[in-house]
């Protein structure tokens, strides 16, 4: 008989309490307005970004990845893998392809085209070299410890250019 008690008492114990009552449809409704209104305004924001700011997001993500996979990091001055990351979105935008900016082409878009440049170029694949100063190796003296930037820091690096 005293099991039968106990167990009735776990049950009682695991019904809610009146404080969790379910709220007024005032007060819901108004938690819906809020709710609703800061999912607009972040729709919106992402709205608002142009083609190049997505770009520059997507290749800010491939940089850390493929630093990542490669065992490379980045310039130990932040700001010259940030140009060279803006100038792939730009080229990935324009171009359709992330065409290498630290080179002179007759014909980008040939160039875009072929492939041989896009980054990762072949150089960078086959043996590690990479001319922009994007991916370096340990033994690179410009070589720093960071293998990630966020896209937002790499966006107040070149917010003056």
């Amino acid at each position: 008989m005293a099991r039968r008690d106990t167990g009735r008492m776990a049950l009682n114990h695991l019904q809610a309490p009146a404080p969790f009552a379910p709220q007024s449809r005032r007060n819901r409704d108004s938690c819906l307005c809020r709710c609703e209104t800061a999912n607009a305004v972040e729709a919106k924001a992402k709205a608002e970004m142009t083609e190049t700011d997505k770009a520059l997001v997507a290749m800010t993500n491939f940089a850390n990845r493929y630093n990542k996979v490669a065992g490379t990091t980045y310039c130990s001055d932040l700001s010259i893998p940030a140009v060279v990351i803006k100038g792939l979105a730009e080229h990935k935008v324009t171009l359709g392809a992330p065409l290498c900016p630290c080179r002179h082409y007759d014909d980008k878009q040939a160039e875009a085209d072929q492939g041989f440049w896009n980054c990762p170029c072949v150089p960078m694949r086959e043996r590690k070299e990479c001319h922009c100063m994007l991916f370096l190796t340990d033994d690179n003296d410009f070589a720093g410890d960071e293998v990630s930037v966020s896209p937002e820091e790499v966006a107040k690096m070149i917010s003056g250019l």
